[in-house]
């Protein structure tokens, strides 16, 4: 069976314009005679996956209604920046979505569906290729969910951050790009492994990342501590139900969670009938 797979980039993030040309230089990539946005689209048959790779006009944020004109895609891959104010060299993965308003992109209270198994597979790659090409001063992390789009197909974002320094930093790029097609190509629509959410912590959770790596576990979404107060029961059954992977327990980072939100968050997993256990 041959799997649609979207990757996509945009014409506004100079760090998503260098994956794209790392893929593109590196895999066999055609130039397809449709364009999309008036921009080139390109495709690939990869391990039996129809990749298509096009470029957006817009942030990759906004692409609400991406889905719509790729009606087949089975995995919807961003390739993009990240930012933060530390600047700290970074490669990361994480599925979109929002727990509270749609400040950036996407629905309110609503999230992406999270691809664990490929999330898993991505973050060992970025280590793999990490180590590969020397880039030690590189940090490799899941971040939690957040931000735009919120999409009804399986979706995730796989960044180079944090600075325009790392955004044109081509070595690394060509990292997140070999990750990113190495991901594709073992890709499963439908995969056996159970997912679990994760709940605490910061940003960039450690503890969730050092678990994924040492296959011990497959996150789906990641709460972090600043959004727990937006967490009820609705926010966990919808987490559990946008999975790829069937959700087998929430994990709770407990010493990563505001003493004044536990009490709360303890009675919505109750009530979700959820399984939970602290870590």
């Amino acid at each position: 069976m041959i799997h649609m797979i979207l990757l996509v980039s945009s014409n506004k993030d100079i760090a998503s314009l260098n994956i794209a040309n790392q893929i593109l230089q590196h895999y066999p990539f055609q130039k397809a005679p449709e364009k999309f946005q008036n921009n080139p689209v390109y495709t690939a048959c990869l391990n039996q996956k129809s990749v298509t790779l096009i470029r957006l006009h817009e942030e990759s944020v906004k692409a609400q209604d991406l889905p719509e004109n790729f009606p087949d895609a089975e995995l919807i891959v961003f390739i993009s920046r990240h930012s933060s104010q530390s600047g700290i060299p970074t490669l990361t993965v994480h599925p979109p979505g929002n727990f509270a308003d749609a400040d950036l992109g996407g629905l309110p209270r609503t999230v992406s569906v999270s691809p664990a198994t490929a999330m898993r597979d991505t973050l060992k790659m970025l280590v793999f290729f990490q180590q590969k090409f020397g880039l030690l001063d590189y940090e490799v992390s899941f971040e939690v969910t957040h931000h735009g789009p919120s999409l009804n197909v399986p979706t995730m974002f796989v960044e180079l951050g944090s600075s325009i320094h790392q955004w044109t930093d081509c070595k690394a790029a060509c990292a997140v790009a070999c990750a990113t097609i190495s991901t594709i190509e073992n890709f499963e629509s439908k995969p056996t492994q159970k997912a679990v959410i994760g709940i605490g912590g910061t940003h960039y959770n450690k503890k969730f990342t050092q678990m994924a790596l040492d296959d011990e576990t497959f996150f789906g979404h990641m709460i972090p501590k600043y959004a727990v107060a937006n967490v009820d029961v609705f926010m966990l059954k919808h987490c559990a139900e946008r999975s790829l992977e069937q959700v087998s327990e929430v994990l709770l980072d407990w010493r990563g969670i505001k003493s004044e939100d536990k009490h709360d968050l303890v009675l919505a997993l109750d009530a979700s009938g959820l399984v939970y256990r602290k870590i």
